[in-house]
């Protein structure tokens, strides 16, 4: 199952006045996609589903105030990245420093001046973008061009408490090439490199649904995560992997499994609740994929409690 792809979102703006809403989606309307909620809540739950860049904050909002909205949006792993300015009519120092300290990058006082508004915001839009451009080039492998393992290790957490709020499966897919050390050996390391780059993009051609990534984890070790995927369709998936990396035909001569590469593949998925976490749903993916090469290699085999089960 896949769910559809969201707008992506710049710019959210949270605030109690809907005049004040109307007035700085107006000034911002050019600078990025523009979202808005009139509610503390649905502030948090906007920021939640569409990982805005900037959030222009209200302070003064009834039911939860914009310091608490604050300290929550930097407690979550998924949003805690957004630049956060507060906008208020409270002009004192106390105040701004209140704003710093609980994680705001910024203070704009009311009544709102456009040319400082959007001034101000594109400063930060610039420094997200910027750092955004950065953890780019930090988060991907220099050989194959994937996703590496640090890139992994973030993004599956927090795709785990997004699924966990939201009560949908995720899956997790290991895939493994089949006796690559013989390959070095047989035909050297510029050949296996080739090898790895050429079953990279094989998984990356066969990864294309929203939200979907694969990562090099490390050595011929691949990792791919489909949000909101089941079991029986990440097996499917798995399948899909299996055959594409056959039809590359790469001679393999001394694999055992076949007479061109071949990988493993071992799946998990899980709906995330409060007796779940991350490290079980990767281990459950690393032993169904110890099971796929255990059980002669070149195969899918899927996790289940208590055993893993080939398909």
């Amino acid at each position: 199952m896949s769910l559809p792809k969201e707008e992506p979102c710049s710019i959210l703006i949270v605030d109690d006045s809907v005049a004040a809403i109307r007035l700085l989606a107006g000034m911002l309307k050019d600078m990025g996609q523009v979202k808005f909620s009139a509610t503390a809540q649905g502030g948090l739950d906007l920021a939640r589903k569409f990982n805005p860049l900037v959030i222009l904050l209200d302070v003064e909002m009834p039911s939860m105030n914009g310091y608490e909205v604050c300290r929550q949006l930097k407690a979550d792993p998924t949003t805690s990245g957004a630049s956060v300015i507060f906008v208020t009519a409270e002009k004192s120092t106390e105040s701004e420093i209140k704003a710093l300290q609980g994680g705001a990058v910024d203070f704009i006082s009311k009544p709102l001046n456009q040319l400082i508004v959007r001034a101000r915001v594109e400063a930060h839009l610039k420094i997200q973008r910027q750092a955004a451009a950065l953890n780019r080039l930090a988060n991907r492998d220099g050989l194959t061009g994937l996703f590496n393992r640090r890139y992994f290790d973030q993004a599956i957490e927090m795709e785990f408490l997004r699924h966990r709020r939201q009560q949908l499966s995720l899956a997790v897919v290991f895939v493994d090439i089949d006796h690559f050390k013989l390959f070095n050996d047989t035909y050297g390391h510029v050949k296996g490199d080739m090898c790895l780059e050429q079953v990279a993009s094989a998984l990356e051609v066969s990864t294309k649904r929203p939200g979907e990534f694969v990562s090099r984890y490390g050595g011929e070790e691949f990792v791919v995560v489909l949000p909101y995927v089941d079991l029986d369709s990440a097996a499917k998936y798995g399948e899909t992997l299996c055959q594409a990396l056959r039809l590359l035909r790469i001679p393999h001569g001394r694999s055992g499994a076949n007479e061109v590469v071949t990988i493993s593949v071992g799946v998990a998925a899980m709906v995330p609740d409060d007796g779940s976490s991350v490290t079980q749903l990767i281990e459950q993916a690393d032993q169904a994929l110890y099971q796929a090469k255990a059980g002669g290699r070149n195969r899918v085999v899927t996790w289940a409690p208590g055993r893993a089960v080939g398909d």
